[in-house]
């Protein structure tokens, strides 16, 4: 019996071999633990060493002077992993956002809807203001009066815009562009001629995210309403939904290889990057510090302080995202990525985070508004313009406005600075300063900006997490005492019973003089 005991814990019986057994099964352990490891985290290594091997191929190939077209050519991985992430992005936003609205009944959207905007509104101004405080502490544009377009070699960039048709822009979601024609409007008493500036619309080429993500949200609290008919349709989008997903994860292996080409053609491209670094390193080093400031240390704060969690455990779950976001400069072309990883690393509920990371893409932008601030402060230093209390506040404000319509794209916070511009009286020309360096800031400004939508969404989590808890506390108190009341009820017709029915007090009477004459009857014979 022991020996079949002993075979079936596989030892048949030998005792001795017991401690060499144990030794191989923790070295045994150990490196199933690394493999384990490596499989979970191979698509982060993988991700992380393309941004290597593409900055050292970039370095190497640099060296070759190859013509345009072949600049183009060795671009054309990269170029593709954009078009991927920019494919997919229309059905991910659309299905993702139709299937969160539709899940969650529209006092929870409406208070999470809240919730969010207000977190997004909060982060932009607390990082419009780190990037103000930074400018006029670091001073990037005092002293740099002799810097002009020239000397470096750049275009120009003309904006004539007026500042309200900047922000009715914004209202139609950047596809729809103001432009101006001068007409004839009549003579003028001395003879002269008089034309007037009138502004009409045109069609700019990219996609309207903004108004996707409006029309999804309406569509989904719509088919809601419908109840039992909008049922067949739900399903319809959940389904084609983790069909996106799926896609998703297929395009997530190419990101690695696509990273490094798309690394090694900028770098490629750059033209005389040791001048424009020396010549705007004030600028570059405010903005990226602001990053730094913002994404290290005020974003995983505010998470704390929501969620009482380790901020850093969370974000340790989302390093494919923000490599993808540094090397692409894209957060809409990061949200497939980061809706994926925030998902399964970090377990966010599925209604979350397809209802919050598509919004947060599109409106929350604290690293461009970091950079537009410091921007404005650096162009105002530079043609040596005092700005005083009125015109930082309009800094501020209209940096936490327009970022909010800021395009998710590369240098899509660059049209901004031109609305700050323009709301403080300063000329547009310098932009181009901007423009000349904005693919290095650019990548630090992404990765703030999909943090800061990762750890909203995490926040989200955290806050309805706790309100189904206190839910389901209370249900469990009301049904509790709803079977309290019952227990008393029943006690009390017990009582009611005891004391009013005639058969039981009679024969408690029977039973009360049968003991009585019990009693005297052993008396008397005793006696």
């Amino acid at each position: 019996m022991e020996e079949k005991k002993s075979e079936i814990n596989g030892h048949a019986g030998h005792k001795s071999p017991l401690p060499a057994v144990s030794i191989k099964s923790e070295k045994k352990s150990f490196k199933d633990r690394l493999m384990v490891f490596f499989k979970r985290n191979l698509l982060v290594i993988l991700t992380v060493s393309g941004v290597l091997v593409g900055v050292g191929l970039g370095m190497m190939v640099r060296n070759m002077n190859l013509t345009r077209a072949q600049m183009t050519y060795f671009a054309f991985p990269g170029e593709m992993l954009l078009r991927m992430l920019k494919m997919i992005i229309l059905p991910l936003v659309v299905c993702s956002l139709i299937s969160g609205a539709a899940s969650l009944d529209t006092r929870s959207l409406g208070k999470l809807g809240g919730i969010a905007v207000s977190y997004f509104l909060v982060t932009t101004l607390i990082a419009s203001s780190i990037g103000v405080a930074l400018a006029f502490i670091i001073k990037p544009g005092v002293g740099a009066g002799a810097l002009n377009t020239n000397n470096l070699g750049l275009e120009g960039v003309s904006s004539n815009k007026e500042t309200a048709d900047s922000f009715l822009d914004l209202a139609r979601y950047y596809l729809y562009v103001t432009d101006y024609k001068t007409i004839l409007v009549g003579n003028g008493t001395n003879g002269t001629l008089n034309y007037q500036k009138v502004p009409y619309g045109t069609d700019a080429d990219g996609m309207n995210i903004l108004g996707l993500v409006l029309f999804a949200m309406v569509f989904g609290v719509a088919l809601r309403k419908l109840g039992a008919e909008g049922e067949e349709l739900i399903r319809f989008f959940n389904a084609f939904n983790e069909a996106t997903m799926v896609l998703v994860s297929w395009i997530m292996w190419y990101v690695p290889f696509g990273i490094m080409f798309l690394v090694g053609s900028k770098i490629v491209e750059m033209e005389d990057v040791v001048l424009l670094v020396s010549s705007l390193g004030k600028y570059i080093f405010a903005s990226i510090l602001g990053h730094i400031i913002h994404g290290g240390i005020v974003l995983p704060l505010i998470y704390f302080g929501f969620t009482r969690a380790n901020p850093f455990s969370f974000l340790s779950g989302l390093i494919t995202p923000f490599t993808t976001a540094f090397a692409t400069c894209s957060s809409s072309a990061t949200l497939p990525t980061m809706m994926k990883c925030v998902e399964e690393n970090n377990g966010v509920d599925k209604r979350i985070s397809r209802f919050i990371l598509p919004i947060g893409a599109t409106v929350n932008m604290d690293g461009a508004a970091i950079f537009q601030c410091v921007a404005a402060v650096f162009i105002a230093q530079l043609n040596n313009v005092e700005l005083n209390a009125g015109q930082i506040f309009t800094i501020l404000v209209t940096a936490t406005a327009s970022s909010v319509g800021a395009a998710g794209i590369p240098a899509g916070g660059i049209i901004t600075i031109a609305i700050i511009l323009e709301a403080i009286g300063l000329p547009t020309h310098d932009l181009s300063l901007m423009l000349a360096v904005d693919w290095i800031v650019d990548r630090t400004t992404t990765v703030v900006n999909v943090e800061g939508d990762a750890l909203g969404a995490g926040i989200l989590h955290h806050i309805n997490e706790q309100e189904m808890k206190k839910q389901r506390e209370q249900e469990q108190h009301q049904e509790e005492q709803e079977l309290q009341e019952v227990k008393v009820e029943v006690v009390a017709n017990v009582k009611a019973e005891e004391e009013t029915s005639p058969l039981v007090t009679h024969q408690n009477q029977g039973d009360s003089s049968s003991h009585e004459t019990l009693d005297k009857d052993g008396v008397e014979s005793v006696l």
